[in-house]
């Protein structure tokens, strides 16, 4: 199984100090990682959790989102990439089910279109988004809240 991280559990696994859900979601990876699975760090999210840590000041979030970053299978955004992720977001204009508002870059067609990149490259494996947002995504790719997978 391959899972692609969302910003919700990304921003969970972030948090330096992990409390509750903060803790959940290590011992999430920790167990996924330990039965095969291959955690994917996509650019879109690591973009979404690090401007709102920049933001705040939480310099010790960014440094962990680092090792993330470096420890994990980090996916970099792409021209092929940008081009699905047009496409996905004219789909879901035109089929009257958008994700964001009209002007918004739409951080979810992104990640779809990076989600759909890595099942491409390894068509024999589950690809999978753990997120905390299903209802966005399911349209596009497997989704399911990161608890449940």
């Amino acid at each position: 199984m391959v899972i692609v991280l969302d910003s919700g559990p990304l921003g969970l696994l972030s948090n330096p100090t992990p409390k509750g859900s903060g803790s959940d979601a290590w011992e999430w990876v920790r167990a996924h990682v330990a039965a095969g699975a291959d955690l994917v760090l996509p650019e879109i999210a690591d973009y979404e959790v690090r401007r709102e840590l920049i933001r705040s000041g939480r310099t010790a979030g960014v440094a962990r989102l680092d090792e993330l970053c470096a420890g994990l299978n980090y996916t970099p955004l792409s021209t092929p990439v940008m081009r699905d992720a047009a496409s996905l977001w004219a789909e879901a204009r035109n089929g009257g089910y958008p994700t964001a508002h009209q002007a918004a870059l739409d951080g979810d067609v992104l990640l779809a279109a990076q989600a759909r990149s890595v099942a491409a490259a390894d068509p024999d494996r589950l690809v999978v988004v753990a997120t905390t947002n299903v209802a966005h995504l399911e349209r596009f790719v497997e989704a399911k809240l990161w608890a449940d997978i």
